[in-house]
């Protein structure tokens, strides 16, 4: 194959790519889309049923009970809604980044093959040019695996980081929730 079918064909690749990338964030904004129209859903009903409670009430101590019967499983709907969040956006970065990578890799050995092809039909005396091309190329390849290595390990990081913040404002919000049960 020539180098200019093999630039043609990486071309098609990359833009079947960013067809697939942009249809993978897509399919994360449906979810998302999908996740806020349940939880305007239920949020209506719970309004209404936290509206019937509140004309129901008879004096003020009923109020305070009522109130902090529904602060605790409002904190504990918004972590969770949180977690679908970030799992969605996880989700649909994890399903990027792995199509990402099969490009980049692809796209890689392609100009590889590229240079390699270069290579053998340079002409005579040009040994040390195709000695620092290949160094480069190299080069580059080592530092892209670095960099996506360390974006792995900061993804873990955040997601650690994001379950451990969601767990303290629920285990928070149960103990606050827990006081004034007790002085009740």
């Amino acid at each position: 194959m020539s180098t200019a079918e093999q630039l043609l064909a990486t071309q098609k690749a990359t833009i079947a790519t960013f067809f697939d990338l942009g249809q993978k964030a897509f399919q994360g904004v449906e979810k998302v889309m999908e996740l806020n129209l349940q939880v305007a859903k239920t949020s209506l009903e719970e309004a209404s049923e936290h509206t019937k409670a509140l004309l129901s009430v008879k004096d003020a101590q009923e109020l305070l009970a009522l109130q902090a019967s529904l602060l605790q499983p409002s904190a504990e709907k918004a972590a969770a809604y949180g977690r679908h969040l970030y799992d969605i956006a996880s989700s649909t970065s994890s399903e990027v980044s792995k199509l990402a990578e099969s490009q980049v890799s692809e796209a890689q050995k392609k100009f590889a093959s590229v240079v390699d092809n270069a290579v053998k039909n340079a002409p005579a005396g040009t040994e040390n040019a195709v000695v620092l091309v290949k160094s480069a190329v190299a080069a580059a390849s080592n530092a892209f695996d670095s960099v996506q290595k360390a974006a792995k390990q900061a993804a873990d990081v955040a997601e650690a980081n994001f379950q451990a913040i969601t767990n303290t404002a629920v285990k928070a919000t149960q103990a606050a929730t827990a006081k004034p049960r007790k002085a009740a």
